[in-house]
């Protein structure tokens, strides 16, 4: 594993697509405190789960909605759910506004 600082990134861009290219993890420090860890993407990496929680992380952000992270996550909708559920991540965006009317529909 190679270690590079921030500013290395702006010099050593190839080296850490080289290494990713080859395998190899890169961890990124700032001030000498790690910051982040570049992973190579590998077919085994993907299969243990990355998917999914890369799936959860852009559902959670808004980036895809919830039948695209689904799809992306590939374990389907209603598994896809499920693990939302246990995170205590909503599956419903609901605004003050519509609550409020669902309510008055209600009576």
């Amino acid at each position: 594993m190679d270690t590079f600082t921030v500013r290395d990134l702006r010099e050593h861009t190839g080296s850490l697509i080289h290494d990713a290219e080859k395998g190899k993890l890169s961890l990124i420090t700032k001030h000498g405190r790690p910051v982040f860890l570049a992973v190579p993407f590998t077919q085994d990496l993907l299969d243990l789960g990355l998917r999914l929680a890369i799936a959860i992380k852009l559902y959670k952000e808004e980036t895809l909605t919830l039948e695209k992270s689904a799809k992306l996550s590939g374990v389907g909708t209603e598994v896809f759910i499920e693990k939302l559920s246990q995170l205590g991540i909503p599956t419903v965006h609901y605004s003050a506004d519509d609550i409020a009317k669902e309510i008055k529909d209600f009576d």
